[in-house]
């Protein structure tokens, strides 16, 4: 998105703020699901703090195994397992696009949706990029720009609960199921997992906005 262009990943400290906690939480993420991890990003991992980078017990067994995962991988074996889960010639073992895991098809409704809903945030798509609004990795990146960003009229818990219901709560978990199915995840199923229990979290949280 050209609104939400990533900055360098920093690793929240312990004592950090909870929303700069849960907005670097997305940022990387987002790094993980959008391409292997470099050198850079595997040498931060080797120097990261073991502690979940939010409070919560929900986050603390992930984050050391998703910790462990890279500590314990290389950028090349990373980036095969990468192409072997999502990329390749013709139809990847894992697709990465919402619409696909909501209508089963690539660029359907739920995108024409997203898209709409982008328009309202005034968030556009790099167009020197190949994929679609809907990759997850662009989700999670206008959930940290919702979070972070600077325009209180946009970035503000509403909208951020809006957009989390509307476009990641609903299949981010089946993306996460898929991961796990492949017997070649490794890395990728403690990414999964550090999803799966963030997006658990991040549904609490908006749980109680609603009571």
């Amino acid at each position: 998105m050209s609104d939400t262009a990533a900055t360098p990943l920093r690793f929240a400290s312990a004592d950090g703020g909870e929303e700069l906690a849960r907005a670097e939480l997305y940022g990387l993420l987002a790094q993980l699901w959008i391409a292997p991890p470099d050198d850079a990003l595997l040498q931060q991992f080797k120097v990261a703090v073991t502690q979940a980078p939010e409070s919560g017990s929900l986050l603390e067994a992930p984050w050391q195994a998703l910790v462990a995962a890279m500590r314990n991988t290389s950028a090349a074996s990373a980036a095969a397992e990468y192409d072997a889960l999502f990329g390749g010639v013709g139809k990847p073992e894992v697709f990465l696009y919402g619409s696909y895991h909501l209508s089963g098809f690539l660029n359907e409704k739920p995108l024409a949706l997203l898209r709409d809903d982008l328009e309202r945030l005034g968030l556009t798509r790099d167009e020197t990029r190949g994929e679609t609004e809907d990759h997850v990795a662009y989700l999670f990146e206008v959930m940290r720009y919702l979070i972070a960003g600077d325009d209180a009229a946009l970035c503000n818990l509403e909208q951020q609960r809006h957009f989390f219901r509307a476009h990641v709560q609903p299949w981010v978990t089946q993306l996460c199921d898929a991961v796990d199915a492949q017997p070649r995840a490794r890395v990728w199923r403690a990414v999964a997992e550090m999803t799966r229990q963030f997006m658990a979290v991040e549904t609490q949280g908006f749980d109680l906005l609603e009571t």
